[in-house]
Formats: structure tokens, sequence, C-alpha cells
């Protein structure tokens, strides 16, 4: 098992990980784990198991691939080491998780959507946040959004703590993703069944405005939109 967990600058984005003996890392949709921001290459780099033990390979990328901050061109790769891809950390583990595996959403197909030029928005002239209505999970009562993605889950895993709607079920690591685009802020579900937007469950993403009223599991949050 492959396993990797993800940040960008200092922000913790989500936990990545596969059954597979390889996993190839870069920018365009084919990989097994995408990085879409235009600083990364295409094809950037792959971590392969040979025998008992993990490599980490540059792929010609553009701007290298670093293995605790040294660039590298092929390295073995061990528990606890840091990939550095441009701003991307990546902090490799090889040992299986035991946390709810089966009731995490595919996490290593959902993008991580970085910032594009804003034409319509700029976010040093708004401010975004979530009101917690209702937040069983957390007594912090407003969720500034400033990265340009903004995970709402599982305590300790996500950016925003949500809990589960009741004690038989349990709430994903990573259940929602607020992302920044250039026309605004969009909510996306990454498993079905656990976001509702405005009373109705949301099954693919949306453009929130101002007051919007979103609710991951038991937990109840508006979406405020407001000028600096």
């Amino acid at each position: 098992m492959i396993k990797l967990m993800i940040k960008y600058e200092s922000s913790f984005i989500k936990e990545f990980q596969t059954e597979k003996d390889s996993v190839v890392i870069g920018r365009k949709s084919e990989n097994d784990l995408v990085l879409d921001n235009p600083t990364v290459s295409g094809k950037h780099c792959k971590i392969y198991k040979a025998g008992d033990s993990y490599f980490i390979e540059d792929l010609n990328s553009t701007n290298g691939t670093f293995l605790n901050s040294k660039k590298i061109l092929k390295s073995g790769i061990k528990d606890g080491d840091t990939v550095t891809i441009v701003k991307y950390s990546l902090i490799f583990s090889s040992s299986k998780n035991t946390a709810e595996s089966n009731n995490s959403p595919k996490e290593e197909e959902i993008k991580i959507l970085e910032k594009t030029q804003s034409k319509y928005i700029d976010p040093k002239t708004v401010k975004a946040s979530l009101e917690a209505i209702e937040n069983p999970a957390d007594s912090v009562l407003e969720y500034e959004i400033k990265a340009v993605s903004t995970y709402i889950g599982k305590q300790g895993k996500a950016n925003i703590p949500a809990k589960s709607a009741n004690i038989f079920s349990s709430l994903p690591e990573l259940a929602a993703v607020i992302t920044f685009r250039s026309e605004g802020y969009y909510l996306n579900p990454l498993k079905e069944g656990i976001v509702k937007y405005n009373g109705d469950e949301l099954k693919d993403k949306v453009l929130l405005k101002n007051e919007d009223i979103i609710v991951v599991g038991a937990t109840r949050f508006k979406f405020c939109l407001k000028k600096i």
C-alpha cells in the first residue's frame, strides 16, 4: 500500500492511498494522483515498489522532484520521507490505513483544484466563511475560507470538522470541498448522501451564494461572502 499525506504550502489538503504498487503523479487527468496546478508537469514523478522496497523517480519534470529537500532523479523512499513538488508536500507511508478505508470516497480520483487567475472575484477584496449554525464536532463559530481548497469532514483530517448524522453511520474523512475559482466559491460533495445544500441532497458541485445553508452529516453551516 502507498499512502501520502498531502499539503499545499502549510495547509493540509487530503490523504491519498492505494493498493497499487505504482503511483504516477502529475498535472494531467490520467495520472493516479492529480495535482492540477500549472507548475506541476503533466507526468511529474512516480512512486513504485520493487521487491520489498519503494522508490521514487522523477519523470523529466520541469521544476524537479525533491526528497527531504534534496533534488533527485531516482531514490529509495521510506516511511516518513517528504516529497516536495513545487509548493506541495507529500509525506510517504507504506503502512496500511486501518481507519475506514472501505467507507472513504475514491480520493485518488479527486483533483486538487488550485488557483486560477480570477476575473470576477478578487479574494483580497472579499471574505468568505462558514458560520456554524449547529456543529457538535467543534465549538468554533466561524471558519474563514482562505485556501484555494477547503475540506469539510472528520475532525483531525479535514480543514473544517463535522460530525456524523447518527451513531450508526460514519462520516468520511473528507466529505465535501469548497474550492475557489475565478467566478466564485464552489461546493462539491465527495461522497453521496452526506451533503445537503439549501435543504436538498447535493449530488454535484454548485456555485455558492451568500447565506446558502450547507449541511454535512449533523453539522449545519451558513456560507457568508462579505466585502472587506
